[in-house]
This record gives structure tokens, sequence and C-alpha cells, in this order.
């Protein structure tokens, strides 16, 4: 196995070659690529031909699958193409037909291209993502990731020191909102009890690197002690600062890629394609986080 590092300077990514991930994988491999992923964020590997038993399998070297689960009728149990291990991260339908432009399910995966960290609206956040390209865009549709380690380093000493205790409230109604969609309307009452917002703290510790990192998300709609104008302010501010170019690797997606990256060091989001005429079909299998953060 050869890892390829993306970005020297702030020690953030890496190509993996010289590894098929379909076969059997030993506990050293397995232990090699979880400490490169702590220390890296992120790990991509080319030309992996998978089919979705071999990812799962894959995946659960990692940890628990997540399940998708069905926390809203958006996107109901009957409409949904892949089973419960998969996050469906594509534009298709159940019949595999790029879904309508007002489609609300459309309108929900859209928040995919808003800067965000995988189930930080949950109580126990998300450990490791894993996206396999089935089929890509032609053209946009790429990946971008933000490394919120080295991003945390930068920051100036103030603002170190002002957010470190502080705690936010992640859901995904906050970051449905920013696209100007109504939960409130688009699901009952009963569902947007699985939407309450769950507390997280703004800066976390990796246990493996001892780094520090910004937990951001376009989760986030509250920070205790400020008011909520103030909040939103803050947070756009913080995320304009982690996105800036030396912070990040914009993966060009071929067919067959496989990228596997760290939710808990790291933000991520998708870059427009043409939805209604191309087909990208990506699928996400997620590992579950071991404890949660603050108590809720």
């Amino acid at each position: 196995m050869k890892i390829e590092i993306i970005k020297e300077d702030i020690n953030f990514g890496g190509i993996v070659s010289e590894i098929n991930i379909t076969e059997d994988l030993n506990d050293t491999i397995i232990n090699e690529l979880d400490k490169k992923l702590n220390e890296l964020c992120l790990l991509v590997f080319k030309k992996q031909k998978i089919n979705d038993d071999q990812q799962i399998k894959f995946s659960k070297y990692f940890g628990k699958i997540e399940g998708a689960g069905n926390n809203t009728t958006i996107r109901s149990i009957k409409e949904r193409r892949l089973s419960d291990s998969f996050g469906d991260v594509s534009n298709l339908d159940v019949n595999n037909r790029p879904l309508r432009k007002t489609d609300n399910k459309r309108f929900f995966a859209l928040g995919n291209r808003l800067w965000h960290s995988d189930a930080s609206f949950k109580k126990i956040p998300a450990k490791y993502s894993l996206l396999s390209g089935r089929k890509v865009a032609k053209i946009g549709g790429e990946t971008q990731f933000a490394d919120m380690r080295a991003a945390y380093d930068d920051l100036p000493a103030q603002i170190k020191h002002k957010i470190k205790n502080l705690k936010s409230y992640h859901s995904l109604i906050y970051s449905r909102q920013k696209l100007g969609l109504n939960m409130y309307e688009m699901v009952s009452a009963e569902e947007i009890i699985n939407f309450k917002p769950v507390k997280q703290p703004l800066v976390r510790k990796n246990d493996f690197t001892k780094r520090k990192s910004i937990f951001l998300a376009s989760h986030i709609g509250e920070i205790e002690g400020m008011e909520k104008p103030d909040t939103i302010l803050f947070v756009n501010d913080l995320i304009e600062h982690s996105t800036k170019d030396k912070y990040l690797y914009t993966h060009n997606w071929d067919e067959n890629d496989l990228i596997i990256w760290d939710n808990r060091q790291s933000m991520h989001r998708g870059l427009y394609f043409d939805d209604q005429n191309e087909i990208r079909d990506v699928r996400r299998t997620t590992i579950s986080g071991t404890e949660m953060l603050i108590d809720q």
C-alpha cells in the first residue's frame, strides 16, 4: 500500500494506491488506513469498481454503519433506491431517473451543496463517511473538503479563546432554511420532532493526534449565549475563514473513485452540475460515532 499526500503543507488528504478494497483486508492494513485517516482526514481510492455489498463490507472495517433511517416522508422507504445501509446522494428517483426540478426530494438534497459535516445534527455525530462514484457527471459535481484543523490553527488567539467553550445547536431545519425551504410545511409536526436541534461543541480535539479543529456545519442555527443574527453572522465568518483555498481539496470525480473522510475533522460539500440532464449516482455509507460530545 502506498499513500501520496495531497496537501503536504497542512498534512491533508492522501491518494491510496496498490490496494484493492474489494478483497479481504487484514488488521494491519485496516489499522494503517485508520491511522492515516486520523492524520490526513481523507483518503482517495482510484479505480475501485465495487458493488453495494463490497462497499458495505469495506465500510464495516471502520465501525458500525449508520442506517439511513426514515426521519421524514420526503423520501419514504418505498421511494428509496438503495438499502438502509446507504445514504442516497444521487439525483435519481426510485426508477433511476433524474428527480424533477420541483421535487421536494431534490430541494432537500440540494442541502448537500452547503458546507457541512455528516450527521452533526445527531446526538452522536458521525465518524467517517465513504462515498463511491458509480456514475459521475461529465461537467461539475466535484466534492470539496475543508481541513478544519488547519483552519483552527490559523485562527487569531482571541477567536480561539472565544470559541473554546461555545456550544452550538445543529439541525437539518437550520440548513434547509438557508435554501429557502420551510420544513414545517414540507413534513408533519410529528416528523419535525426528528429534527430537534442537538448541542455540539464548537471545538473538538482528536484523541489520536491531539489536534484541535473547528466543528462547523451549515446545520448550525444557534450558539448558546448569542442572539440568532449574531450566531448566523459569526458562523458565516468561521465558514468563510475555514474554506479558504489553502485549506481545501477539490476532488474531480472519475468513475469508480471512492473517498473516505473523517467528519470529526473536516467539512465538505458537493458542487453544481446539471442535475436535470446528467446522472450522478454516488452512494454514501456512514460510520457511526461512538460517543455523545455534550450532554443534551
